[in-house]
């Protein structure tokens, strides 16, 4: 299957911007949908965010209006890190601006920023001891997560120094009392992490719902399994996966190229 980009679609924004652009806005809006389609819902809010190619400095991000199941290619907002609108739209604020600006204007390593409230990683989060070693999607990732203590809403900029030092080097953190942030090198690269991060608390909630004992994976076998998930089958898996989850996004509504 050829990937959507080469598909021909009537949009005024498609003209305006680079072919690199295009696909960036293609691949976001597919992941707004499959999220959508996987649960992770609440109402307008969350966020899934991407640095423009060729424009370092700026973002896109969904409407503030708009439910994931809604948002297309062209529908997505530009801004610079400071939130100021590079079309006719009002400025960046709340989440948006703290958040997902604040983190790709901190780390210019990442290009993807994912942050979700879902019952699974709301759940998690809000447990004493996070991320348990309870299930081989958690093993992936062993020591790779980092958290954050929850001090309000993310409206304010002050908050977003203390976020950026939460999360560190890292790319992942659990918001305690909060939900998830899932960071990448690339938008695919933070879809899978998101969604195995997802099975992980789901799996974890399960377990520890029903009441009964549980076993923790030995830590040894976790740094043997994650050595193993970012071997060199990791580039393939992710092209087959990403090929799907394209034609999963057409057979759910392929109005999001639009």
């Amino acid at each position: 299957m050829n990937h959507p980009a080469a598909i021909e679609v009537d949009s005024p924004v498609r003209a305006t911007v680079s072919a690199e652009e295009w696909t960036a806005r293609l691949d976001l809006a597919a992941c707004h949908r499959l999220l959508a389609h996987y649960g992770a819902n609440d109402l307008t809010y969350n966020h899934l965010s991407i640095r423009v190619p060729g424009e370092p400095g700026h973002l896109l991000i969904k409407p503030p209006t708009m439910m994931f199941e809604e948002v297309t290619a062209s529908s997505l907002l530009k801004f610079d890190f400071d939130g100021n609108p590079k079309q006719d739209s009002p400025r960046l604020r709340g989440g948006g601006l703290v958040i997902h600006a604040g983190m790709l204007a901190a780390r210019p390593d990442l290009d993807a920023v994912f942050h979700t409230h879902t019952e699974a990683n709301m759940g998690v989060s809000s447990q004493t001891h996070g991320l348990l070693m309870i299930n081989q999607h958690a093993a992936t990732f062993y020591g790779r997560i980092a958290y954050h203590t929850f001090s309000g809403f993310e409206f304010n900029m002050d908050q977003r120094a203390p976020l950026v030092a939460s999360l560190g080097s890292q790319n992942i953190m659990l918001l305690r009392n909060h939900g998830a942030l899932v960071c990448g090198a690339s938008v695919q690269d933070a879809f899978f992490e998101h969604h195995f991060l997802e099975m992980a608390c789901k799996g974890q909630i399960a377990a520890l719902g029903g009441g009964a004992p549980y076993t923790l994976i030995d830590e040894a076998v976790c740094d043997f399994a994650i050595r193993q998930a970012q071997g060199e089958e990791r580039l393939s898996n992710r092209a087959k996966n990403w090929a799907a989850c394209l034609r999963q996004a057409e057979r759910l509504d392929a109005g999001y190229r639009s």
